[in-house]
């Protein structure tokens, strides 16, 4: 029933998504084949493209479920039409991240859809919204590292494999910095609602600063190693080794 009160330009697909999806297309395809003189180049295209389609169905995702669970206002909002441009911050939700994706490899969590949370009814409504969009970045590994854990790289390009490898590897950062149960991330979202009402207005003024807090103690080399640790396990269990992400990092930063 709420979808019907969405007009239908609301949920129609962006010029500028499709933009996007066409880029990764043709890159892919520059990657698989070996059309460009410099793989490298083909590589950044193709993974830049590829993360930030990821940034934006993460944010989709967010926003259609809590469409679903009684936010009607989401369409209005440019949210179900997958414009990268309508969430939240261009600067937050895609500039910043392809940025952290150059320097670290690190697939840093986008800006945020914003929900009229006091539409929604049940705190299982509140935490699945939250929930929503790192489990999207989860469904993206599975789908890059299908070839991997099927056994079906037979055929398929090296640096087509790497590219894929590298491109998990961004989404399996991304899913775990999101869970981690920190104020102003998704993690924190999940468990607000089952929060008491003192907690939540204790924790509320250091929602901004949650981010920085994760990234600052990523910088210390013990919290680091644990980190990458944990997202190469990860990665070896979908059958991605870490000397194919290295790779992929390396052609990704072709300069």
């Amino acid at each position: 029933m709420t979808a019907i009160t969405t007009r239908h330009s609301d949920r129609r697909m962006s010029p500028v998504f499709v933009g996007i999806l066409a880029v990764t297309a043709v890159t892919g395809w520059a990657t698989w084949t070996g059309f460009a003189e410099q793989p490298g180049v083909a590589v950044f295209l193709f993974v830049t493209a590829a993360w930030i389609v990821s940034l934006c169905l993460h944010e989709y995702a967010h926003a259609r479920t809590a469409l679903h669970s009684g936010d009607i206002t989401v369409g209005a909002k440019g949210y179900l039409t997958l414009n990268p441009l309508a969430y939240t911050h261009a600067l937050l939700s895609i500039v910043l991240p392809v940025l952290f994706v150059i320097m670290g490899g690190i697939g840093l969590p986008g800006g945020a859809v914003f929900i009229e949370r006091g539409r929604i009814r049940g705190r299982w409504r509140h935490s699945l919204i939250s929930a929503a969009g790192p489990l999207t970045n989860l469904l993206f590994a599975a789908v890059c590292t299908a070839p991997f854990w099927l056994d079906a790289l037979d055929g398929v390009p090296a640096d087509f494999r790497f590219a894929l490898a590298f491109l998990a590897l961004l989404q399996v950062t991304a899913a775990i910095l999101n869970f981690l149960p920190v104020p102003g991330l998704d993690g924190y979202g999940v468990i607000e609602p089952w929060l008491s009402y003192n907690i939540r207005r204790q924790v509320e003024p250091f929602a901004p600063f949650g981010l920085l807090f994760v990234f600052a103690l990523l910088w210390l080399p013990a919290v680091n190693g644990v980190f990458f640790d944990m997202v190469d396990a990860v990665l070896r269990g979908l059958g991605v080794s870490e000397l194919e992400t290295a790779y992929g990092w390396d052609l990704y930063r072709f300069w």
